[in-house]
């Protein structure tokens, strides 16, 4: 019992000398050095202001649609007896080129029972009028033989007509869009047998808003040719074709000259020549594409182009001055696209703004630059150097 109570005693003087000595140890250690807390304020990236002369284009986008497009009906009544191996959706026929026939029985019997009694009208005319010499007849009846040869003659024009209306044909070079009649059907005047367009122009409206119109010269109404059209600013149209981009030329031919109620903007019309490259060897550009329009715009000088990110709300700048201190200031934008704003009036060129974003940016507020970073290290460098020749 004796010996248990000598070894707890002796832990116990363990224990209480390592804490001694640790004690003394910290006494021992020097104190680190402080060092003040520096408030380090905002570090922002700054843009100097230049003046420039800018080309805009103006953005828009519409659907591709035939300038010509026809409705084909019947003009006669009988059975179709003739299809064109043409007359399907998506085929190309020429101008004249006779699409589909319907059955002329009726109609070459017509023109040739018209073309006898014109025979017949002649040879009364013919009579009446040679007795009229003689002194036999009356001028009245020569005037009703004269009158029913007339009629005859009429009657034998609108014959030759309804033989011709038998043939489907169209004075353009186009494409079906659309069959709608068949082999063996029956029709009558006003049936529709399909739908058709010319190939040779297309069109696409663009709708332009007023602030782009005060960059575009539209075409003037009385400037439309015999074309339908009239020389505007060119046109860049693309689209995704086949996963490739593709681009193609065009040109604003006119405008509508109304504003759209709705939507308030202002639709101008532009064409491509042969969009389908019959007469080619471009891209196709089918019928129905949605693309997307670049309207070359009109040059301006003297603006100031600063990036859209820096744009706070529709028309704030933070302006950074020779203190490097915040001044939040409304300025005049001219115009603004995906990337850009470019000002007309509100900031002037030589001035700085923070393109950095600030989450609650407050007037006066002080910001530090990538110039302030290097006079800092200058003068760090500056005291070292002093301190190293003082020693």
């Amino acid at each position: 019992m004796k010996r248990k109570y000598k070894r707890m005693l002796s832990i116990a003087g363990i224990l209480v000398g390592a804490i001694l000595a640790a004690s003394a140890l910290s006494t021992l250690k020097p104190e680190p050095p402080k060092k003040e807390v520096e408030n380090l304020d905002l570090l922002v990236d700054v843009l100097q202001l230049e003046i420039s002369s800018e080309s805009f284009e103006i953005s828009s986008q519409g659907t591709v649609r035939p300038r010509t497009q026809t409705v084909l009906s019947a003009e006669v009544s009988g059975s179709i007896i003739s299809i064109s191996p043409k007359f399907v959706a998506g085929g190309v026929f020429q101008s004249g080129e006779v699409l589909m026939r319907i059955d002329p029985t009726n109609y070459t019997v017509g023109v040739d029972r018209a073309e006898a009694l014109v025979t017949q009208r002649q040879i009364e005319f013919d009579g009446a009028q040679k007795l009229r010499i003689q002194g036999y007849r009356a001028e009245a009846e020569l005037a009703s033989a004269a009158a029913a040869l007339a009629a005859a003659q009429a009657e034998l024009v609108g014959a030759k007509r309804n033989l011709e209306r038998t043939y489907i044909r169209l004075p353009y070079e186009g494409m079906v869009l659309s069959k709608d009649a068949d082999l063996g059907q029956f029709v009558s005047p006003g049936t529709q047998i399909g739908v058709t367009f010319a190939t040779n122009y297309a069109e696409i409206r663009l709708p332009l808003t007023d602030q782009d119109l005060a960059f575009i010269e539209l075409p003037d109404s009385t400037e439309i040719t015999q074309s339908g059209g009239a020389d505007g600013p060119q046109v860049t149209l693309s689209a995704t074709q086949k996963g490739r981009h593709t681009e193609w030329n065009a040109q604003i031919v006119r405008s509508e000259g109304v504003v759209d109620e709705r939507s308030r903007v202002t639709y101008s019309v532009a064409r491509v020549v042969d969009p389908y490259q019959l007469h080619g060897d471009g891209i196709p550009l089918p019928i129905g594409t949605f693309v997307a329009a670049k309207i070359a715009a009109s040059s301006v000088v003297d603006v100031i182009r600063v990036p859209r990110s820096a744009l706070r709300g529709s028309d704030q700048l933070l302006f950074v001055d020779d203190e490097n201190k915040i001044e939040i200031r409304s300025v005049e934008i001219l115009r603004t696209d995906a990337q850009f704003a470019y000002l007309s009036g509100g900031a002037e060129a030589g001035e700085r703004i923070a393109i950095t974003a600030i989450e609650a940016p407050t007037n006066g507020m002080s910001v530090r630059t990538e110039e302030t970073l290097a006079e800092d290290a200058a003068s760090e460098d500056e005291q070292i150097a002093a301190r190293a020749e003082a020693d």
